[in-house]
């Protein structure tokens, strides 16, 4: 019988950060050991929250830390996976970032039982080959549209069939100037390539402002716009959707369960949805998402903006999917975000990505390039120190 050993977090940050909404300035790894063998995932949420909600002090019963469930737990195959996601929730169910830390632990422990059973991890979700996907270069907005113009012409150059922009100025300004912007985007991929765009949320649940962009977002034969909304908008998505000529709608990154995720295709009727996996609880709930979204004629995305572990994870739960090829991929992530693994996930020559043919996730940390990233971190309470733990496993990263 195996047990979860040790969880240690490395908190990586480039040294200045911006308030751009690019999430590949910093990262949270998580390792985890059993029985020898190492599994390693990453968190998408504020490192240091996250590493507090593991070891922080109980408020109450059902406020405890993330730690009380995992740590000591069983670990011999994936039902024990989640037999532990079901006592984080129930035991840190008033702990709100409970479930962001748990991802990116989720994540590593099916690395590792990949790793024990020499199994990729999208076999052990049960699919019998791995399908290539067409990556997406994920870019921001910028404030002159000749510069979105520019970073758009690039995308198309580097090989990229689909790009998507979003966030920055967009939908912060006039009609005037969000025409613009997405003029500049279409112009610049040219016309025989997919664009998506990204509201981030902007228009809160304000059904009319968003009304006013679909000529334009048509005009420029938008595939989809992104996150209109807040997540629990429904009636505001589903109004939107149904003013839709020929926009869908895409939503889900922000969803932090499979039922959030699953509202969001049955009622605010998405036509993608997209799944984090460093958000949602890891692989086993985002699994779920998909073959919902597969019933409900939903063309399931991943969300990653990060490094390639936090891709090759976001890809496993739909990696069969034939129909399911489209897929996030950072077009311009922070240094950080690359060095993060030994192996690079490159487009072909055919525009498609491949997941590597490893076990468990396929990817390796570089312990030594991120050396430069980390960030120094101590926890205590009442003088005791909870962080790094006082007595811990070997640590290599150091």
């Amino acid at each position: 019988m195996a047990t979860i050993e040790s969880v240690d977090f490395f908190y990586l940050a480039m040294p200045q950060i911006t308030l751009d909404v690019d999430g590949s300035q910093d990262a949270l790894l998580v390792r985890v050991t059993s029985g020898g063998i190492e599994g390693w995932g990453e968190c998408e949420a504020a490192p240091l929250v996250s590493i507090a909600s593991f070891v922080c002090p109980p408020s109450h019963g059902a406020c405890q830390p993330v730690g009380r469930a995992v740590l000591g737990a069983e670990l011999n195959d994936v039902a024990d996976i989640f037999a532990i996601a079901d006592a984080v929730r129930y035991f840190s169910m008033d702990l709100l970032q409970a479930v962001h830390t748990w991802s990116g632990i989720e994540m590593a422990l099916w690395d590792l039982l990949g790793k024990r059973q020499g199994r990729p991890v999208w076999s052990m979700l049960g699919y019998s080959q791995a399908m290539p996907k067409r990556p997406y270069a994920s870019l921001l907005f910028r404030e002159d549209p000749a510069d979105t113009f520019k970073d758009a012409s690039k995308a198309a150059a580097e090989g990229f069939t689909a790009i998507k922009f979003g966030w920055g100025v967009f939908g912060k300004g006039t009609l005037q100037k969000d025409a613009d912007q997405l003029r500049a985007a279409r112009e610049g991929i040219g016309a025989g390539r997919d664009l998506m765009i990204d509201a981030g949320q902007i228009w809160g649940d304000d059904v009319d402002r968003a009304v006013s962009r679909l000529s334009a977002l048509e005009s420029v034969r938008a595939v989809w716009l992104e996150e209109p909304f807040i997540p629990d908008a429904f009636q505001s998505w589903a109004t939107l959707s149904s003013r839709s000529k020929s926009v869908r709608l895409a939503g889900g990154e922000a969803a932090h369960n499979a039922e959030m995720a699953i509202n969001l295709i049955d009622y605010a009727k998405v036509g993608f949805i997209q799944i984090d996996c460093g958000r949602i609880g890891g692989l086993g709930p985002a699994k779920r998402v998909a073959d919902h979204a597969v019933n409900h004629g939903v063309i399931y995305v991943n969300h990653t903006f990060t490094s390639f572990l936090a891709l090759s994870a976001s890809i496993q739960p739909y990696a069969g999917l034939k129909d399911h090829d489209i897929c996030e991929y950072p077009g311009a992530p922070k240094e950080l975000a690359t060095c993060i693994t030994n192996e690079a996930i490159k487009m072909d020559r055919d525009g498609a990505i491949h997941l590597p043919s490893g076990p468990g996730l396929g990817v390796t940390v570089n312990e030594n390039a991120i050396k430069k990233y980390m960030v120094d971190v101590e926890i205590t309470v009442n003088r005791r120190r909870l962080f790094p733990p006082m007595k811990k496993c070997k640590r290599s990263v150091e």
